[in-house]
């Protein structure tokens, strides 16, 4: 997890954790002093697979522990966070990353932040505090720690990363257009990946399920939490204060509040959302000569309104120290300038509101049921990114479309840049909560999001209908997953905690259901003199033959995965063309010369790969974890285990993102299932969980892996919540710092 060389046996303490340094401390400030203080307020408990549960007599003492915890467990991602939420990687990584700083600094500035703080309510500020506090205190107790950048954080940098996706929506601007736009020279472009070509494209999201009492064993109301992100990204810990706070669940690192989880009354699962809620203008711009020289003006409506205008430092580490790049930058009412098309101007207009959305981030972890938690999106309306599937112990089952879709003209396309001198394209409020999709306790008793769009959200009978809604609030369609969920979500009358995981993890790959069948059928009409007939026999044999279910033992899973992203790349450029998506295409329009064509380039890698093409699934698809490092050194000649589960394009519900790399024969896991948990409410909440590797990012630690093995079969390991349990399990016991 550090880069710092291990301090002999003598001078450490060795808990079942981890180690702590006992070198000499600097002298006591009276910061120093407030800190330990505070550090005696908090204790932390960890569990045998080392999760953090954090007791305060305050939220911000719960704060202050869990931010120490996630700091002992991986300060490094902690602070590289943090290093992207405002805008300063170059300072750690270089060039490189230079319009990536300027992205995040077009709408995070730190005197914007100072303000918003201090306009924050009071107990809001003490949390922030309490997160400074609880990082600069791990710092203090950890001088062998060195930051790359962060030495001291403030209180409010909190509020630069306050939804829990890095970088949220200010990452759909389009770093190569920006750079276009700004660069006046040539510059690096960002670091090469360290991912072969082979299978990119990995589609990103997440599982939510939520299954009511009436289709529960135990008549209590079951949440299935399944985040699809990079591997190790969040933490997993639990938060308890003597002010209503008791949650438990998955934080990325370096925040502060439980992003997916539940407490004990209310369970949240956040799926990344489809709706077009992030607007492009496109500005007449020109030029007026006057006395202090040449200024931009735009037009809106009859007015000529000037460019506002400011000069952003941008600086990055060089083999000679600390550089900067100066960018002039333009903005109109709308929002920054970020590109030029077609001879406009690109402005771009988002959700940018961080004491918002980071108040809503923090209390919803707080609401006890469904009326507090529609309550907080009525007043707050700062969740733009994502949708929500709810659960709550009153037997409550929701579906949460964005709690930020401005409302606009629904005549405009606003998929494209719309005319920015016309006022007519203004935003005009928000759609209120009852204004967007949603569900509340459907007939049929289940619901679910995969990313699809929610018109399926309860089945094909009880879901929202899309003719009720204007056309921006959601731009996807149906995906593999949804026709999977609806398949396994409505073949039982009854759930146990159980049902709900195999569900999860049902092995069936429905876009191979459409898939196949075209192969074989182009196959057939293949006439016997094209030389593909007789080289692909066997193969399509195997094929027809398959279930259509992945395992590690299978064959035809290698063969029909290695088929299916030949063909998901070849088709790319003509489905372009066409106006579809690769699925439509692939499914209807790809000619039977290519789907032949694809299955023999995937017999060939397979052979040149692995020496056969009748290669088990399982001796390919690979989970490996070698070091600390964001970044993993994957190695065919290393240690790993296999994983029977695919990737998401195909519909399986459980998601692994697997690629070779320089050098690799092998796929290995970097996205997909990560934290998962099936939570179950009643009197008392009942929950299981599993956290791809485990919790600690030392190679060190016992924790550094010791959840992978269950992790690539999908055997959850119980939660301990309450707090009788956590003492039951109790493995170390200490105040931060000691």
């Amino acid at each position: 997890m550090h880069d710092v060389k291990r301090l002999s046996l003598a001078l450490l303490v060795l808990p079942v954790l981890g180690w702590v340094s006992v070198a000499s401390q600097p002298a006591a400030t009276p910061e120093v002093a407030a800190w330990e203080r505070q550090a005696q307020r908090i204790t932390i408990i960890r569990d045998d697979w080392g999760i953090p549960h954090v007791y305060g007599k305050t939220d911000a003492d719960a704060i202050f522990g869990v931010i120490y915890a996630q700091a002992e467990d991986d300060f490094n991602r902690v602070e590289t966070n943090y290093l992207n939420s405002m805008g300063r990687l170059a300072e750690a990584e270089g060039e490189a990353e230079v319009y990536r700083d300027l992205r995040m600094k077009l709408f995070i500035d730190p005197a914007e932040m100072k303000r918003q703080f201090e306009a924050a309510p009071s107990w809001l500020q003490a949390d922030m505090r309490g997160w400074a506090d609880g990082l600069n205190y791990y710092l203090h107790k950890h001088p062998q720690v060195k930051p790359r950048v962060i030495t001291h954080f403030e209180p409010w940098m909190a509020l630069t990363f306050s939804e829990g996706s890095i970088g949220g929506d200010i990452e759909k601007v389009e770093l190569n257009q920006l750079e276009a736009f700004y660069g006046k020279t040539t510059h690096p472009t960002a670091a090469a990946s360290n991912y072969a070509r082979r299978f990119d494209d990995e589609p990103t999201g997440s599982n939510g399920f939520a299954i009511a009492p009436a289709l529960s064993a135990s008549h209590h109301a079951m949440l299935w939490i399944n985040p699809h992100t990079s591997f190790f990204f969040r933490a997993e810990a639990q938060m308890v204060s003597e002010e209503g706070l008791n949650a438990y669940g998955a934080l990325t690192w370096g925040q502060f509040f439980i992003y997916q989880g539940f407490n004990d009354r209310a369970g949240w699962m956040h799926t990344s959302s489809n709706v077009d809620n992030i607007d492009e203008y496109a500005e007449t711009v020109f030029k007026k000569s006057g006395k202090k020289g040449d200024t931009y003006f735009y037009r809106y409506g009859a007015e000529e309104r000037p460019i506002q205008t400011s000069v952003i430092r941008v600086p990055y580490k060089t083999s000679n120290g600390m550089a900067n790049k100066d960018f002039t930058i333009y903005r109109t009412h709308h929002g920054p300038i970020v590109r030029e098309a077609d001879g406009k101007w690109i402005s771009v207009r988002l959700m940018n509101q961080p004491l918002k959305a980071l108040t809503q981030s923090y209390s919803r972890t707080k609401a006890n049921g469904y009326k507090a938690w529609k309550k907080i999106m009525d007043e707050l309306h700062s969740n733009s990114s994502n949708n929500t599937v709810f659960a709550d112990a009153d037997g409550n089952i929701a579906y949460f479309h964005s709690n930020f879709i401005p409302r606009r003209d629904n005549s405009f396309d606003w998929t494209k840049p719309v005319d920015g001198s016309n006022p007519k394209t203004e935003w005009n409020g928000l759609l209120s909560v009852e204004e967007t999709p949603g569900l509340l306790n459907p007939p049929n008793g289940w619901l679910y999001n995969t990313n699809n769009s929610p018109w399926s959200a309860a089945g094909p009978n009880n879901s929202p209908k899309e003719q009720n809604f204007p056309k921006y609030v959601e731009s996807g369609t149906e995906n593999p997953r949804g026709i999977h969920a609806i398949r396994v979500l409505g073949a039982k009358k009854s759930f146990t905690m159980d049902d709900v995981i195999g569900a999860a993890f049902d092995p069936a790959l429905p876009e191979f259901d459409v898939l196949i069948p075209s192969l074989t059928k182009a196959y057939d009409e293949t006439p016997e003199s094209n030389p593909l007939k007789a080289k692909l026999a066997d193969q399509i044999a195997s094929l027809r033959a398959w279930d259509r279910r992945w395992s590690t033992s299978s064959i035809p899973t290698s063969l029909a995965v290695y088929w299916g992203e030949d063909l998901w790349q070849r088709v790319g450029g003509e489905a372009r063309k066409a106006g579809v998506t690769r699925y439509d295409y692939m499914e209807t329009k790809a000619s039977s010369q290519m789907r032949l064509e694809a299955l023999a380039a995937a017999t060939d890698t397979l052979t040149k790969d692995f020496g056969t093409w009748k290669t088990p699934w399982g001796e390919i698809n690979r989970y490996q974890r070698l070091t600390g490092d964001i970044v993993q050194p994957f190695d065919d000649s290393k240690p790993s285990i296999p994983v029977g589960f695919t990737s998401s394009r195909w519909g399986s519900l459980a998601s692994f993102g697997a690629r070779t790399f320089n050098g690799t024969k092998k796929l290995y896991g970097t996205s997909g299932n990560s934290f998962l948990a099936i939570v179950e409410f009643g009197d008392h909440v009942r929950a299981k969980a599993i956290t791809a590797g485990g919790e600690s990012g030392d190679p060190s630690s016992p924790h550094f892996n010791d959840q992978a093995e269950r992790y690539t079969k999908g055997q959850l390991r119980d939660v301990y919540f309450a707090k009788a349990d956590v003492e039951k399990h109790k493995r170390r016991e200490y105040h931060p710092g000691s």
